[in-house]
């Protein structure tokens, strides 16, 4: 397998985990928005999910997968007042979680492939 290849495969996996992703984690959490009242600044939300996105997806490709708990920890502590409410809390678990299993599952997979077991 080249090089060209590996990284391109890399390459397109960060695409994949920050642009299809950010559309779509959006799109699974419009359901709950109007339930939830946001606050802080615009659009960080989606900027914090690429992040996280791409935090996971890389400690997925050098396999350190308990790494990942560093970014929920976080998370949880940048937003400890607003878990108080119940269905903030819910947002948050249902948005999180669903983003770091989509980095998880392109990271899976493109290690997968990269190990040439495709």
């Amino acid at each position: 397998m080249s090089y060209v290849f590996k990284i391109a495969m890399v390459t397109f996996a960060y695409i994949i985990v920050s642009i299809i992703g950010a559309y779509f984690i959006k799109l699974m959490l419009s359901r709950y928005e109007e339930d939830v009242e946001t606050s802080g600044l615009r659009g960080a939300g989606m900027a914090i999910g690429i992040v996280e996105r791409v935090m996971v997806l890389t400690f997925v490709l050098v396999n350190q997968y308990t790494a990942i708990t560093v970014i929920f920890a976080a998370k949880s502590i940048a937003r400890f007042n607003e878990l108080k409410d119940r269905k903030m809390a819910e947002y948050y678990l249902v948005g999180t979680l669903a983003s770091i299993t989509f980095a998880l599952l392109v990271g899976i997979a493109i290690r997968i492939i990269l190990a040439g077991e495709i």
